[in-house]
């Protein structure tokens, strides 16, 4: 295991393409110990061979000593992931309301942070490049922050799936936005939009290697990616770059486009408010509550962003037609 990435021997199977077919190659063609085994009026081709898989494993966020939740994620990142899970609860606002992020062992015994010449980083909330350090993210508040423990209520665990569904009702899904970003006249051309897709995968490293990650990109609105993050949860990749923006200082995200490799939905569309994003775009379809929020809060909600074409579900007024 390499922190993002876990490596396992497989068997893999490909079955024969029917008579007059291209064949394609790919694994266990060529140079691998295969075998047959009989498949009706062809053979399967078998191979054994070693194939990476996206690391998944639990993170626990304590706040000032207490637990908070805990997320299954894909290690990496890990202080923009707490940072960015405390802005989207709406725990936070700002860099200023945050101590100190330390990554930590289960044990009570806390380490921090370093750099990779083993000294300690000056930022609180410097992020290694690879968070091995533990599966515990233990934040410290500044003084005067306060969790509302009535307001947010978590069973403390959450999918790589679901971000949401350990909560406790309905009425603590939503979290007040801090932006008004239906005053965001910000303004992208259908060309620039179809660009991103391609540009996501292209800075995908772990995807590019296992094929089994998330991705959210933060991108201006002349395409410049400025930040992107990969996780097996949909929820946590948007949390991480939310994080990003935190620690830099830079939210709100006015004027920029939030893009997701997966589906929009009503959490992920909360997020990008919440992140004061004008605009999120995904690769797939968005689902109902997440039109209708986008909708009621001014966000430009843009699906099927895939070759060279998309569904623009709200505000399309931000999308030029030249």
């Amino acid at each position: 295991m390499t922190g993002r990435t876990a490596r396992r021997r497989i068997l893999r199977i490909a079955v024969p393409a029917p008579v007059g077919a291209v064949s394609s190659g790919g694994p266990g063609s060529a140079g691998d110990p295969v075998g047959r085994v009989s498949s009706g009026p062809g053979s399967a081709v078998l191979s054994h061979r070693a194939d990476l898989l996206a690391t998944e494993e639990p993170l626990a966020i304590r706040v000032n000593g207490r637990p908070l939740a805990v997320t299954m994620r894909t290690p990496g990142d890990d202080i923009d992931l707490a940072a960015g899970f405390l802005a989207t609860e709406g725990l936070v606002r700002a860099a200023s309301d945050i101590t100190e992020i330390r990554i930590c062992q289960e044990s009570h015994d806390h380490h921090p942070v370093t750099s990779q010449n083993g000294t300690a980083q000056h930022d609180p909330m410097a992020n290694a490049e690879d968070s091995d350090h533990g599966n515990v993210a233990d934040v410290t508040l500044a003084a005067g922050i306060e969790i509302d423990d009535d307001r947010l209520r978590r069973n403390f665990l959450t999918t790589s799936a679901c971000g949401v569904c350990g909560k406790a009702s309905i009425d603590a899904i939503r979290v007040r936005a801090s932006y008004d970003v239906a005053a965001d006249h910000a303004n992208v051309s259908p060309g620039v939009l179809a660009e991103l897709p391609g540009k996501l995968r292209d800075a995908q490293r772990v995807f590019a290697r296992t094929g089994g990650l998330h991705a959210a990109g933060a991108f201006t609105i002349d395409g410049t990616l400025l930040a992107l993050r990969e996780d097996v949860g949909r929820h946590n990749a948007v949390d991480k770059v939310v994080g990003w923006a935190l620690r830099e200082g830079r939210l709100p995200l006015a004027g920029c486009i939030l893009l997701v490799s997966g589906r929009a939905s009503f959490e992920l569309v909360q997020k990008a408010l919440v992140a004061g994003l004008p605009m999120l775009a995904a690769v797939s379809a968005p689902s109902s509550l997440a039109a209708e929020l986008a909708d009621e809060a001014g966000l430009t909600l843009v699906g099927f962003l895939r070759g060279g074409s998309m569904n623009v579900y709200t505000g399309a007024s931000r999308i030029s037609a030249s």
